[in-house]
């Protein structure tokens, strides 16, 4: 995980602090603004890769950066400039190609490697008039487009520029040095550089959003096992952290199938395995998968991000929309194979907004948000969900239905309790993950209480010995009813359905845990008294040889 890279900490805090000096003082401002310069940087180098792939392998490709752009107020003319008109003469026929060619932006020059070497008083003109209107252009699709429609070009001066740009430049040299000796095969940059900034904000005192830490969101990926084909949804999807590593799941899981004879791919610092031989899909391949990944989020600028976000790692149509999924505006139901997600812990919607399909009788967005995770589900279709540990045993009606209907209208697999250190330092919360499926039928329920992610639980959450991430993960896997009904001193056991249901549905993992208790042997009440008086005297000995003394 980069955010435990202290160089790389330093240089997203030197990052933040020049915009902050620069006049932009808003967190979510900041953080948007660095990620544009963090996608034209990752768009050139991915294309570049793209193209050295393509001319490896024999294949044909064509690069973002080949040919004329045309900035959106010019493309009409441009088109009626393309074509020659009838009985046009030669002078008039070379104004109209001379005119075309002052429209035309020769696409090379909309690279990060061509403008970073430009002279500061040339960049700012030319990213903000020219770049950063083409990459609110690209994307297949016109979802990208459209969500970039609103997106603003902030940065008001040269020198913070210049500036950014080479402490970008900086921090791509030490992700990849660290990738490369930490033996990770992709890495989350967008999202890792976010985490940090997010960080700096935090420490600022300044109120921010968080993502997921990516070793929580790769356990979920593993318990419930995305496959090619899957229509796969995040409905507060943040920077799509969730989506990203499905589409990593997925890929690595091809990878494995096609690998030869012998080849294996060494797990992560996380103890998970993930290739980003995105490469070997094919054309087919990568559509369906592309097709499959679906991601909402009620924040226009976590929307945006995470469009990029997806683009920097080689989704290049992907779709993530504008949308309040608890509103009554959102109507898709039972839709999807696999939910993954880690909805907003706090707050309360107003009564008026709530979409009339969730039935539970509360605000509380936790809970409505555990009932919609089960109504955009397919029957069979299973969700990896992390709440609140609070969610697990409050008593009011609402909290009380919300597992019901998990428990009766679902399978519930799984209750994973997790350390409350998880989230530092953002927030200190215990949380659990809750995997069901919808449709199924609950006998058992598998509880497993989580003590080390890996990752020490005060706010430095340095990296320690001792991760019980891929221990859950084979657990999970070869999971037995026969064999784990009866230790209740364990970490992880079953329980049956009838006991959850005779506890009011409590689904906390103390409720159902044995404590182990060492028993201590004491001396009879005689025995203690007389060694009190034995001391009571001594006491009163040394008293009296003190007093003899000073006397």
């Amino acid at each position: 995980m980069l955010q435990l890279n202290a160089k790389l900490r330093s240089l997203i805090a030197k990052l933040w602090d020049r915009f902050w000096s620069g006049g932009i003082s808003n967190p979510l401002s900041a953080i948007e603004q660095i990620t544009y310069l963090l996608f034209m940087k990752q768009i050139d180098e991915l294309d570049t890769k793209r193209e050295q792939d393509a001319e490896f392998t024999g294949d044909t490709f064509t690069s973002r950066f080949v040919g004329d752009y045309f900035l959106p107020h010019d493309k009409a003319r441009a088109a009626e400039l393309a074509k020659p008109k009838p009985g046009e003469t030669a002078a008039e026929k070379k104004a109209r190609e001379q005119e075309l060619k002052r429209l035309a932006i020769d696409k090379s020059t909309l690279r990060w490697s061509h403008f970073r070497q430009l002279p500061a008083a040339e960049m700012l003109p030319h990213v903000q008039q020219r770049v950063f209107p083409f990459i609110k252009d690209l994307g297949d699709s016109g979802n990208f487009t459209q969500h970039m429609a609103n997106a603003v070009f902030l940065i008001p001066s040269a020198n913070l520029l210049q500036g950014a740009v080479t402490i970008i430049e900086e921090i791509f040299v030490e992700i990849e040095r660290d990738a490369r000796e930490s033996g990770h095969l992709h890495q989350d940059i967008q999202g890792d550089v976010y985490e940090m900034l997010l960080n700096e904000i935090s420490s600022a005192g300044k109120n921010g959003q968080f993502r997921t830490p990516r070793h929580i969101i790769k356990l979920i990926s593993e318990l419930v096992k995305p496959q090619l084909g899957h229509r796969i949804c995040d409905p507060a999807c943040g920077t799509a952290g969730f989506l990203l590593d499905a589409y990593h799941y997925i890929v690595t899981q091809l990878a494995r199938q096609k690998a030869k004879k012998g080849q294996t791919y060494p797990p992560d610092e996380d103890g998970f395995i993930r290739t980003s031989l995105s490469g070997l899909l094919t054309p087919n391949n990568k559509h369906v998968l592309e097709q499959g990944l679906h991601g909402y989020d009620f924040d226009s600028t976590m929307v945006r991000l995470a469009l990029m976000n997806l683009m920097m790692h080689g989704i290049d149509n992907p779709r993530v929309d504008y949308q309040d999924t608890l509103s009554k505006g959102f109507t898709e139901e039972g839709d999807y194979d696999i939910v993954m997600a880690n909805p907003p812990f706090t707050g309360s919607i107003d009564k008026g907004d709530i979409n009339e399909s969730l039935k539970l009788n509360t605000t509380k967005t936790e809970l409505l948000f555990t009932e919609r995770i089960f109504t955009l589900l397919k029957m069979g279709g299973t969700a990896g969900i992390i709440i609140p540990q609070g969610v697990l045993f409050g008593a009011s009606g609402a909290f009380v239905e919300a597992r019901k209907k998990l428990v009766e209208e679902a399978e519930l697999k799984a209750v994973i309790a997790l350390p409350s250190g998880v989230f530092k330092p953002y927030a200190g919360v215990a949380t659990a993950i809750l995997v069901f499926t919808r449709g199924g039928k609950t006998q058992h329920t598998w509880f497993y209480n989580l003590e080390n992610d890996g990752l020490s639980l005060d706010d430095k959450r340095q990296r320690i010995q001792g991760s019980e991430l891929p221990e859950v993960v084979a657990l999970w896997n070869a999971r037995d009813p026969k064999k784990e009904m009866g230790d209740r001193k364990a970490k992880h056991f079953f329980v049956p359905v009838q006991e959850i249901r005779e506890k009011n549905y409590d689904l906390s993992f103390n409720r159902y845990h044995e404590a182990e208790h060492d028993e201590t042997e004491y001396e009879e009440p005689q025995v203690i008294l007389a060694k009190l008086k034995d001391l009571e005297d001594k006491i009163q000995k040394g008293i009296a040889e003190l007093e003899g003394i000073l006397g």
